[in-house]
């Protein structure tokens, strides 16, 4: 599998430089309002899965390991309304992730119950945080994905 051309964002180089000052400056947020990485990484997993983006699942996984995500919670993303992993404030992060990315399945693309469950547990910045985080998530999903992106493997012998 060869990918189509790179990615996008590395063509351009300001804009490379744009997503990643964005992508530092909704972390520093997050730390700031107090919403914890794992969420961040759960919700941008979820996004990614529905997108088929492997080199974001890939890199979200890692990234939410390395903040101490746990493989069994990571491995129950796509089924997490069927597990107890989750607690209240992730299961809300998760089904805003959802709605986001599927924007066009429904005619209210964000339904209020759903907005107002991530209202109820993340403070007004915090779920700025979390919506600027998921869209910028599926921004590099629909570049990833339309350029055809893998992910780099090493296969041990």
């Amino acid at each position: 599998m060869k990918p189509r051309m790179n990615n996008p964002a590395m063509i351009l180089p300001e804009a490379s430089q744009a997503l990643q000052a964005l992508g530092k400056a909704l972390f520093g947020s997050a730390a700031v309002v107090g919403l914890p990485n794992k969420t961040m990484f759960l919700a941008y997993l979820r996004a990614s899965q529905i997108n088929g983006d492997s080199v974001c699942v890939d890199l979200h996984s890692r990234n939410a390991q390395a903040a101490g995500e746990t493989a069994d919670r990571l491995l129950a993303v796509s089924a997490w309304r069927e597990t107890s992993h989750f607690n209240d404030a992730e299961r809300a992060a998760l089904a805003l992730s959802e709605a986001v990315t599927r924007i066009n399945d429904r005619a209210d693309s964000v339904p209020d119950e759903i907005y107002d469950e991530a209202a109820r547990h993340y403070e007004e910045q915090a779920l700025a945080t979390l919506i600027a985080g998921i869209a910028t998530a599926n921004l590099y999903n629909r570049l990833n994905v339309t350029t055809k992106q893998i992910v780099a493997t090493s296969v041990a012998n």
